[in-house]
């Protein structure tokens, strides 16, 4: 496209805070993207809007953002609850659309938005886009030469204390697997594929919490423990939850017969990774200085735009983890190991350089080189 893409912004708090200074850099040096519209429910986000990012163009109601016939993207950065409904409402539109994890509450919302991003001339990319990140793409690249044998067990780990604003967070349709697990359940399925069946233990910890400065009951699960079964006695685990207040272990761990990667950092800031190798006896650190932004799916759905290119985070994908997230809280209920009955074709990365955005080997006293 020759023209600036014209980008409409659905919910302005946190979360935009990331994505509309990342869309406003894509701008130099030449003009790529055009922020058209912002909408949110809270009127006082259009003085934040000016002040923040000099963005004029401000509306309450998100039918706006949706039904202007000039609008190409539309990011819906709203809280959970709200983005099944808004990311429909703009692939009918025909718009192409980036919405936040997850992308629907239940199965049936999720399908039917696979179903309208495959009839829709508009692309979908839901995040995580933990993909995206040069690590990530990094390990991929090791799996694929075979560094590490046949994996046979990994591991993710990701949580913290848990926020004290946005008590939709402790509601239904919020809870820990939805805004955390989500990252190691999208980056362990799409590095090893799909999961065939999941087990869980999740439950609420902390029953009250404090949240906007009052006493709330929480509604949905904020701990979790889920297994994740690959088929052929391959197994990962999860960790995750709004109970643990600091933690120095890597975010993602792979075990495989001819050796061992661990993510340094999370996989949604990922800093790098160390790597053995039987073959090597050694350890060895690969250190990604990209500083890779989490809501790096802003930039790639403006180039999948640009290029015409289709992106490669799918829908399906985000479809088989939120079935995975939505089994586990099933599972920690009822006890019971529960088949996983979608399926999708993990992204590949053929053109893939090994960290070639800024990463170098580092070395430590006592390792072989």
């Amino acid at each position: 496209m020759s023209a600036p893409v014209r980008v409409g912004i659905i919910g302005c708090g946190s979360v935009a805070r990331k994505y509309i200074p990342l869309l406003q850099h894509l701008n130099v040096p030449r003009p790529r993207v055009d922020i058209a519209l912002v909408a949110d429910v809270d009127p006082a986000r259009g003085a934040e809007a000016h002040d923040r990012y000099a963005i004029d163009a401000f509306t309450t109601d998100p039918t706006e953002v949706v039904d202007d016939p000039d609008i190409d993207a539309v990011y819906v950065l709203t809280a959970m609850p709200a983005h099944y409904e808004l990311a429909r409402a703009a692939l009918e539109a025909g718009k192409h659309v980036l919405v936040e994890k997850p992308m629907a509450m239940t199965l049936d919302q999720a399908a039917e938005l696979v179903d309208l991003a495959r009839r829709s001339p508009g692309y979908l990319v839901c995040a995580p886009h933990v993909v995206l990140s040069p690590t990530y793409q990094a390990i991929w690249k090791r799996l694929q030469r075979g560094d590490l044998g046949r994996v046979l067990t990994a591991r993710g780990f990701y949580g913290w204390s848990g926020p004290t604003w946005g008590p939709w967070f402790y509601q239904p349709g919020g809870g820990a697997m939805f805004d955390l697990g989500v990252y190691n359940v999208t980056t362990l399925t799409g590095l090893l594929g799909p999961v065939k069946r999941v087990m869980a233990m999740s439950g609420i910890a902390i029953p009250e919490r404090v949240v906007d400065g009052e006493r709330i009951e929480v509604g949905t699960d904020d701990n979790a423990q889920l297994l994740l079964d690959f088929g052929d006695a391959r197994y990962a685990v999860v960790t995750t939850g709004f109970t643990i207040q600091k933690y120095r272990v890597p975010g993602i761990e792979l075990y495989g017969t001819d050796g061992t990667i661990q993510m340094i950092g999370e996989d949604w800031a990922p800093a790098g990774y160390e790597l053995w190798r039987n073959a090597d006896g050694c350890w060895q650190t690969y250190e990604d200085q990209s500083h890779w932004p989490w809501a790096d799916g802003g930039r790639y759905l403006i180039e999948c735009i640009e290029r015409e290119m289709r992106p490669v985070i799918t829908p399906e994908h985000a479809y088989h983890v939120l079935e995975i997230m939505l089994k586990t809280m099933e599972s920690g209920r009822t006890g019971q190991a529960l088949p996983i009955e979608s399926t999708f074709v993990p992204p590949r990365f053929p053109d893939a350089d090994l960290l070639d955005q800024g990463a170098h080997l580092a070395h430590d006293p006592g390792r072989v080189e």
